[in-house]
């Protein structure tokens, strides 16, 4: 990849970088002063442990999406950047402009995908599976415990 582009994503990773550890912040300070205005009543508190869970579940989200910057930027200084990790192919620009911290070019991607799908599909199938067994073993509750 040339000089140029890689200048590039390495601008855009570090524009991005900059502005999920703003919001970070700002949740971080969101968070700090909901639990500070805590107390109430119980309708309240349930309010506010719902808003501090999906702060939580954004702010791991986005510190996962920072982990991935920080490897892309590493790949660059390596000049290991636009290479999928599976193939060892380039990944097309097109695809980098998009999601600058992609790992993989877009058919291993593709396939990736298709096969965490096939493997849940089964995960679900063989889930449905144990519960007719059980039904038909005459188990999964129904009475245990002392006879007394």
């Amino acid at each position: 990849m040339r000089k140029r582009d890689l200048d590039k994503f390495k601008k855009l990773l570090l524009m991005e970088r900059q502005g999920i550890m703003q919001h970070l912040a700002e949740l971080e300070g969101a968070s700090e002063t909901q639990l500070s205005q805590g107390g109430g009543d119980s309708v309240d508190l349930a309010s506010l442990e719902i808003t501090q869970a999906a702060i939580q579940k954004l702010g791991n989200r986005e510190k996962n999406l920072l982990r991935k910057i920080e490897y892309a930027l590493d790949k660059i200084e390596n000049g290991e950047y636009g290479v999928c990790e599976r193939c060892g192919e380039k990944i097309a620009p097109a695809r980098l402009e998009a999601r600058p911290v992609a790992q993989y070019c877009i058919d291993c991607k593709t396939e990736l995908e298709s096969n965490e799908r096939r493997y849940s599909d089964q995960e679900e199938a063989d889930e449905e599976g144990w519960g007719e067994m059980e039904r038909f073993e005459g188990g999964g509750g129904g009475g245990g415990g002392d006879a007394s």
